[in-house]
């Protein structure tokens, strides 16, 4: 008998002595020359000020049964871990920081607060790493990267240089989206739109010529300083006769002229349209069409410039009051209207942006978009497929990208100014002098570069570009990208870009996007709501095997996730389960693996069954995995492990283990201690650490030790035990057994109450199948009789079932007190009687249904329906049982 495990799985020193133990022995560090298919993943890199969250989760879990799985088929696996430098974000952990100390960066200057910063990063950056090791993620630690480190900015450097020197980065002004609060630029995709409540104001613009008037409609009055136009439909007859002609600004009196361009919505607002070039994307593009003046109304801080006249000095809002006020003075504000629209805020701190023109970095995106577009699906996949036209409209639709950021934590631009003669020099290293005048003045640009620039290089920068190496030849471009939908613009449609660019190949084969995780209910998760699963609360709780589980299960493709800690504990039973199902395997074991028994030839239906089952489940599974499903891939496994392995096979062998005949007893150690193994094989995968556990206590063969799971091959396939029909048969037992059981639980016997059992078959073969395995029938049904032929007939009071023709027959007398039985089953329709009166009453009560809560008016519905499934269930069993009394 081998040792057998604790009596309970405890997970957390089990999970932290597996972590230690793969990353001390590097076993999910590759060596390059090493053989196998290569197979490579980038971790999506989390903000090194981040905390792990469910989506984290989902992530890593998602990749690492990928990873897992790929080693099992023999492929070289490279999972490349690192982080994320999160400019703006960990700039303002810092600041905040500082603020308690009564301090600003400017206070320290530009290098001691980058040296505080990377002071942070030293104190607090490994804390997402180490959530990551809690959750099993195979990376291989001995290449973790960072987008600041000296590699990575090398490459950024290059990369900044080669796009100037071929025209595809440029520096020019441009309207961007600037937030007031960080003190930066933002790319349009780093604006996050949420729905407000706001007003629509009418505005009158009187003709200079006295002729009339012409009135627009304005969500942001406090930009009419710097309107320059007036802008209507060319097809619009209500304006027609006032084109060409010149408006006054409200208030401020400045002229403007009235233009015609077919951008208006006719049907919005007045069908007139105020045009203001330096505060409003669309209004620049306008006034670059029509060469009108540009007027920049409002600073960087939120504050009315000089060319607001009177009101110069406000903020954006008192201006906003304030000019509305003197327009409705002057008589010319016409309406004001409640309305609904999307304003935009900064990703990071959430205040609103305002459009802003200013000198900035752009990259050409418009340029380098078509490649990374022709690129899917000619050689990249986007899974799910729907996502593939959201990528296309982006990229189709996409405006130069604006990497400029006017922070001082992150790469910084390398570009210098010759203060001698102005020249601007481009170099990937600081030059010592101007290479125009060889003045040694150089100023380097102030600004950053937006994060995602660095992120964008990272399926190739990771594995050591610009150098030459190894991981590069041999594992880009990339297996497949892991990744929420969220951040396609972001970052995937960037990495197409980059990589095509650099390398000359898309950097991955395939996008899988996965849904968010929402709560029970098909809510977002937050922190206001109170609906937010920590799930490194669940893994303290449940362990970490029965979170990536719960995951892993319900990560259908192109579904969100609908999560509860409910859902997490019962994946907790399922680890149990196997735990215990090894357990007693265990305790049926030799010491030693059990002697080698030829599977193909075993002889016992139900190992011929299970045996069956398993070649199907791993193909199965194996195909799941690779398809992305894998939701499909879990409750195979689920249901493989709980269904059948342990609640039929583990109880069909129980009698060859207590047998005096050896050879019996061996065949089925050795088909139990295979059986065992390749299902801890299809499941490492989704939860490793268990696992792993149990395969370091399975006995092996003489002379040979216990290997580490993470390390071993998917289970061979044996043809040879691929028997659909004796696995057929196994199933016509089980639905006898099934059969019988239903009965048992519809007329309300107890399961271990014996009964007596006939059977009709449909033929002679059934018949000798049945009569050959009476032991199991007799034993899992808990029978005290059996009775198998063609000439069985049903008693009249029996309860009967048909199973693949044969009728299954249990006869009552003796089996049920009929008489006891309806005393009981009138006490309980009496009170469901009166439940159902009692809901019914609620339900007929307007006042009830009017002012109570939906969800309570649900509840109670479907309370109703359920005791009225209850009463009819009865009713039936009742009228039943009275027809078996009668006929005795």
């Amino acid at each position: 008998m081998a040792d057998t495990l604790p009596k309970g799985y405890e997970p957390h020193d089990v999970e932290a002595r597996w972590c230690k133990h793969w990353e001390e022995d590097k076993t999910f560090t590759p060596d390059p020359d090493a053989p196998g298919e290569p197979y490579s993943i980038v971790i999506p890199p989390p903000n090194v000020t981040g905390a792990l969250h469910i989506g984290h989760a989902l992530n890593v879990t998602l990749i690492d049964v990928l990873c897992r799985h790929a080693r099992q088929k023999g492929k070289n696996v490279l999972w490349v871990p690192g982080t994320d430098h999160a400019g703006i974000a960990t700039q303002n952990v810092v600041e905040r920081a500082l603020a308690k100390e009564g301090k600003g960066r400017k206070d320290l200057g530009r290098e001691a607060f980058i040296d505080r910063v990377w002071e942070w990063r030293e104190d607090y950056g490994h804390r997402i790493l180490d959530q990551i090791r809690a959750l099993g993620a195979s990376v291989d630690w001995s290449r973790l990267r960072f987008t600041m480190d000296e590699g990575l900015s090398a490459a950024v450097r290059k990369v900044f240089v080669q796009l100037y020197n071929e025209d595809l980065i440029y520096k020019g002004d441009y309207i961007i989206n600037w937030c007031s609060r960080c003190h930066t630029a933002l790319a349009d995709d780093e604006v996050e739109h949420e729905q407000s409540r706001g007003k629509l104001w009418k505005v009158r613009y009187l003709l200079k010529d006295g002729s009339g008037s012409i009135t627009i409609a304005t969500t942001r009055p406090e930009t009419i300083p710097g309107d320059t136009a007036i802008c209507v439909h060319p097809e619009d007859e209500r304006y027609a006769h006032m084109v060409g002609k010149t408006a006054l600004v409200p208030v401020l009196g400045r002229e403007i002229p009235v233009i015609a361009d077919a951008y208006v919505d006719r049907e919005f607002g007045t069908g007139a349209l105020k045009v203001t070039p330096s505060h409003d994307h669309n209004d620049w593009m306008l006034g670059k069409k029509h060469d009108l003046l540009f007027i920049q109304a409002i600073d960087e801080n939120g504050i009315m410039k000089a060319e607001a006249g009177i009101y110069e000095g406000l903020t954006k809002e008192a201006c906003r009051e304030k000019i509305v006020a003197d327009i409705e003075a002057a008589g010319q504000l016409e309406g004001i209207e409640e309305l609904d629209h999307a304003v935009g805020h900064c990703y990071r701190c959430h205040t609103v942006v305002e459009p802003h023109v200013s000198t900035q970095w752009f990259v050409a995106a418009t340029k380098m978009a078509p490649a990374a577009r022709a690129a899917v699906p000619e050689t990249t996949r986007i899974l799910p497929e729907n996502w593939l036209k959201t990528y296309n409209h982006w990229l189709d639709n996409i405006r130069d990208w604006c990497i400029s950021r006017q922070i001082w934590w992150g790469h910084r631009i390398p570009a210098w100014t010759c203060e001698a003669c102005s020249q601007l020099i481009v170099a990937e290293e600081a030059p010592d002098v101007c290479p125009h005048c060889g003045s040694a003045s150089l100023k380097q640009d102030e600004d950053v570069l937006d994060t995602w620039f660095s992120s964008a290089l990272w399926p190739f920068s990771t594995m050591g570009w610009p150098s030459d190496t190894k991981e590069l030849h041999r594992w880009y471009p990339t297996s497949v990208l892991v990744t929420g939908f969220d951040i396609i613009f972001f970052w995937v449609a960037r990495m197409m870009m980059m990589g095509i660019h650099f390398m000359g190949k898309p950097p991955f084969a395939d996008v899988y996007l996965h849904a968010l995780v929402r709560d029970a209910s098909g809510r977002k998760m937050s922190k206001s709501t109170g609906n937010v699963i920590n799930p490194l609360e669940m893994i303290d709780k449940y362990g970490c095997d029965s979170l990536r589980f719960t995951l892993t299960a319900f990560a259908a493709m192109g579904r969100d996730i609908r999560l509860s800690e409910e859902r997490i504990e019962g994946y907790r039973h399922f680890v149990n389960k196997l735990w215990n199902a090894a357990r007693f395997a265990l305790m049926n074991l030799p010491e030693e693996a059990p002697a080698h028994v030829d599977l193909g030839s075993v002889q016992g239906l139900h190992h011929q069954w299970l045996l069956h089952r398993l070649e199907t489940v791993k193909l199965e599974m194996d195909q799941a995995l690779t398809d992305y499903r894998f939701n499909d891939a879990a409750q195979l496994g689920y249901k493989f492990l709980w269904n059948e392995f342990c609640d039929w096979y583990l109880e069909l062998i129980k009698p060859d283990m207590y047998s005096e005949d050896e050879q019996r007893k061996a065949a089925a150690q050795y088909v139990l201690w295979v059986a065992l193994r390749e299902i801890l094989l299809l499941l490492h995968p989704i939860m490793p650490f268990v696992t792993a556990e149990i395969w370091a206590a399975l006995p092996v063969p003489a002379g040979e030790k216990a290997t580490d799971l993470a390390r071993e091959l998917y289970p061979v396939l044996r043809p040879a035990c691929v028997r659909p029909a004796e696995a057929a048969s196994m199933e016509l037992i089980q639905g006898v057994i099934v059969a019988v059981r239903t009965i048992k639980a519809e007329l309300g016997i107890s399961p271990a109450h014996r009964v007596s059992l006939m059977l009709h078959p449909v033929d002679a073969v059934q018949q000798s199948l049945l009569e050959e395995n009476r032991d199991l029938i007799l034993t899992l049904a808990r029978l005290d009789g059996l009775t198998v032929g063609a000439d069985v007939s049903a008693p009249k009071a029996s309860a009967s079932a048909v199973v693949e023709g044969c009728q299954v027959i249990v006869p009552l007398r003796g089996a049920v007190d009929l008489n006891g039985e309806l005393v009981r089953l009138d006490k309980e329709l009496t009170k469901l009687e009166k439940d159902i009166v009692g809901v019914n009453m609620k339900l007929s009560n307007e006042s009830f249904v009017s002012r109570a809560p939906a969800d309570v008016v649900e509840r109670e519905r479907e309370r109703a329906g359920k005791l009225l499934d209850a009463k009819a269930k009865l009713e039936a069993l009742r009228a039943r049982f009275a027809e078996a009394l009668s006929e005795e």
